[in-house]
């Protein structure tokens, strides 16, 4: 059953408090997690190991979802 969640990560402050959707799908030993910036629409998804924190991952997620923005010019 996939994790969602929703609302202001303000774990980077580059990201200006921009709203992103973060959601977590287990899959046995590894989990899934995808992030997406609700104003530009921008979708990244990484993986991690299913024993690693949810903080761990979501702030991974969110590291991964600001590289891909700087990247396109949009932050």
């Amino acid at each position: 059953m996939p994790a969602f969640f929703y609302g202001l990560f303000n774990m980077q402050d580059l990201l200006n408090g921009r709203e992103i959707i973060i959601e977590l799908f287990p899959f046995g030993k590894i989990v899934k997690v995808s992030a997406m910036d609700v104003q530009s629409l921008t979708e990244i998804s990484i993986q991690g190991p299913a024993n690693a924190s949810q903080e761990t991952l979501k702030r991974n997620a969110v590291k991964r979802l600001e590289y891909v923005l700087k990247k396109k010019g949009l932050i």
